[in-house]
């Protein structure tokens, strides 16, 4: 995994239409990872836009900062449903991610071909010129971030396959 470009993998026993609501449709998004909720408008030029939840301000507040209503925004570059999503990328939470510029994510969902009924999910994340960025979506341990890409799509997985994420 470089600064540049991260890649990650998931397989995941569902079909590829409830593994792509699980992504865009914001019943399901806000109920895994950090569980706030993603808005897409899936088409391209289309926004997309993750809203904090009241427990993310409470904890901004405690900690002396105040988080945005919005903290990460982009733009749909690519929506081709249940397979593929392109967007730009761009976290506001932290002043240093959001002076930034815009990261390239994309969603694929693709039949493993090892075992019926299995998708995998790639997200590859585009990162170039966003170091800060790039530390906190890994998880690395000095990003104050939590577990990055790899606990969200563990979630997901969790979610989509049991009805349950990892903390209930």
């Amino acid at each position: 995994m470089s600064d540049t470009t991260q890649v990650y993998r998931v397989w995941i026993k569902a079909t590829p239409e409830r593994i792509w609501a699980a992504i865009t449709d914001p019943e399901w998004n806000s109920r895994y990872a950090y569980q706030s909720p993603g808005y897409y408008e899936l088409h391209k030029g289309g926004s997309f836009r993750q809203a904090a939840t009241a427990e993310m301000k409470e904890f901004g507040k405690a900690g002396g900062f105040e988080v945005p209503d919005t903290i990460v925004d982009g733009e749909v570059l690519e929506a081709d449903p249940p397979r593929r999503l392109v967007q730009t990328w761009r976290m506001l939470m932290d002043p240093t991610t959001a002076a930034e510029p815009f990261t390239t994510l994309t969603y694929e969902i693709e039949e493993a071909k090892m075992q019926p009924g299995v998708y995998k999910l790639t997200v590859t994340h585009e990162l170039t010129g966003a170091p800060a960025t790039a530390a906190m979506v890994a998880g690395t341990e000095d990003s104050g971030a939590g577990g990055g890409w790899a606990w969200i799509l563990s979630d997901l997985k969790t979610l989509v396959e049991t009805g349950k994420n990892l903390v209930e």
